[in-house]
């Protein structure tokens, strides 16, 4: 429904349909009325428009962004695919225009670029954010993605990192059985004690002083809450920590940790590894 009023000496037109209100002001009644007949037909062809045709996937990868991945751990790094996806997808298309054969292409396309295990990554994204637009916003009937065949699991890999090579690496990082004094020397002791435990960057990076007990040590892990049992050699280097971080054992984000290990590996004139 339109009304028209005075307004500042010209008239605004003030149009309200399906909780949608536009309005916008005008130097003559006539233009006004003209400008509220026409937006009132678009409005009212708009609010009958199936969910799919008023989203795009940019829409949908924005409000996943901002309302699905804080809740995950991996939110930092998903954040990042989805950022990547701004520049490698048709995200201005209407989500009703996303179709299997064009994610095909765009599968296809990823994998003569990238290896398999990143699209395999972007792919269970993707598939995501189309299967919470489905179930949670109602914006779209199917998973496009449904009917396209993923890629294929890359070959697992083992790779063993020699004594002559964690040597190489601690050399690289200044490493001493003495307290820390510097970020290398917490990422040294991090990766002995990742060597000895186990443990993840992650589980590694949170784990605090409340949680280290005298034979094992309460974490977070990928899957849920565990106890890491700890020998008199992943203790000492634990102590190695004591007075660095009031809160943290090592006082190290996982993006830091990250960063620092790659960069000392290269150091050391190492590779075929991450932490």
């Amino acid at each position: 429904m339109a009304s028209i009023l005075p307004h500042n000496g010209g008239y605004r037109a003030a149009v309200y349909v399906s909780g949608i209100r536009s309005t916008k002001t005008f130097r003559t009644k006539r233009e006004a009325i003209a400008w509220a007949t026409a937006r009132e037909v678009e409005l009212r062809a708009d609010a009958v428009k199936p969910e799919a045709d008023k989203h795009s996937l940019r829409d949908a990868l924005q409000k996943y962004s901002i309302e699905v991945s804080p809740k995950k751990k991996g939110a930092r790094w998903e954040r990042v695919r989805i950022e990547s996806f701004f520049r490698i997808l048709p995200v201005d298309l209407k989500m009703s225009e996303i179709t299997p054969a064009l994610l095909a292409r765009w599968r296809d396309d990823r994998l003569e670029s990238v290896k398999p295990g990143t699209v395999l990554r972007e792919f269970n994204l993707l598939s995501d954010v189309f299967s919470v637009a489905r179930r949670e916003w109602g914006w779209i009937r199917e998973n496009p993605l449904s009917d396209v065949r993923r890629p294929a699991q890359p070959a697992h890999r083992d790779r063993i990192i020699t004594l002559s090579e964690t040597r190489r690496i601690l050399r690289a990082m200044n490493y001493t059985r003495l307290h820390i004094r510097s970020v290398s020397q917490a990422c040294a002791c991090a990766f002995l004690l990742a060597l000895r435990t186990g443990m993840r960057a992650g589980e590694l990076c949170s784990l605090t002083w409340a949680r280290v007990y005298a034979d094992y040590a309460a974490v977070d892990g990928k899957t849920g809450p565990r106890d890491v049992a700890l020998t008199r050699g992943a203790l000492r280097i634990i102590n190695q920590c004591r007075g660095w971080d009031e809160d943290l054992v090592f006082g190290l984000k996982t993006q830091t940790l990250d960063a620092m290990f790659r960069k000392y590996r290269q150091k050391a004139q190492l590779d075929g590894f991450t932490f």
